[in-house]
């Protein structure tokens, strides 16, 4: 099942819908409220093709795992970590499919990061790995922007990563899909840059979630990204990147000046 969040032409205020149907017979049934504690179709429905889709989710953080991919971590001179990496991207970072993104005044390196994101659907603390599926509402396509001179100046990744418009989110959320053995494939200009799959990652979704929630609670909206695979790279300003993972779909975003 595929859920959106979108607003109208008619109707600026931001709603949660359930798309059904494909291709020109897409349509989105309105949902009331949020969709995390029960699917409440309302019958309002309106063509895909006449809505706005935002971020399909509205997240109080993304939590993100860094060289989660043994050849990512290569490719860059790194070591694949004993202890995983997790860094936070916080809310204003967050942007939906085909927005647009101001190629940032600070750096001179932006790169993309094509990642598989899991969506938390309810509310927990120290989940074992084994529970993690019953918390877990679903997965989009994220594409984790990163400023590479910033990161790498700076230590630590709060800045290069976390600045507005780093986290690209969409187009929907999917809802039945096993995460194991996704295609996952990055453009930049209609050239092929990632191509790659999630059953390399080196921690899976259920080590993600579950080393996360040991810290903190997670809460219905946030966003767990798992690390990238090889093939980033430099973007340049009026690039257009797409993000594709088989069985979810493709998050465009463009790099303006």
């Amino acid at each position: 099942m595929r859920i959106v969040r979108y607003t109208t032409a008619g109707n600026g205020e931001p709603a949660y819908g359930v798309v059904d149907g494909d291709g020109d017979a897409a349509a989105v049934d309105r949902l009331e409220g949020a969709p995390y504690d029960g699917l409440r179709r309302t019958g309002d429905r309106t063509p895909l093709a006449e809505v706005t889709l935002l971020a399909p989710v509205d997240p109080s953080k993304v939590v993100a795992f860094g060289r989660n991919y043994a050849e990512h971590a290569k490719e860059l001179g790194n070591e694949v970590p004993e202890i995983p990496i997790v860094f936070l991207k916080p809310s204003t970072s967050v942007i939906g499919p085909g927005a647009e993104v101001a190629y940032p005044a600070l750096t001179s390196d932006l790169h993309y990061e094509g990642e598989l994101a899991v969506v938390i659907g309810r509310r927990c603390k120290a989940v074992d790995a084994a529970d993690v599926p019953g918390v877990v509402f679903g997965y989009t396509v994220a594409n984790d922007l990163t400023m590479r001179d910033i990161q790498k100046s700076e230590g630590q990744w709060t800045r290069g990563k976390g600045f507005d418009g780093a986290c690209p989110l969409g187009p929907w959320v999917e809802t039945e899909i096993d995460p194991s053995a996704l295609s996952l494939r990055s453009t930049v200009n209609g050239e092929l840059r990632q191509d790659g799959t999630t059953a390399d990652m080196l921690r899976d979704v259920a080590e993600c979630v579950s080393w996360v929630s040991q810290a903190m609670t997670l809460l219905p909206g946030d966003v767990v990204l798992t690390g990238t695979p090889a093939g980033v790279g430099s973007l340049q300003r009026g690039d257009d990147i797409e993000v594709t993972i088989e069985g979810i779909g493709t998050l465009a975003t463009r790099i303006t000046g």
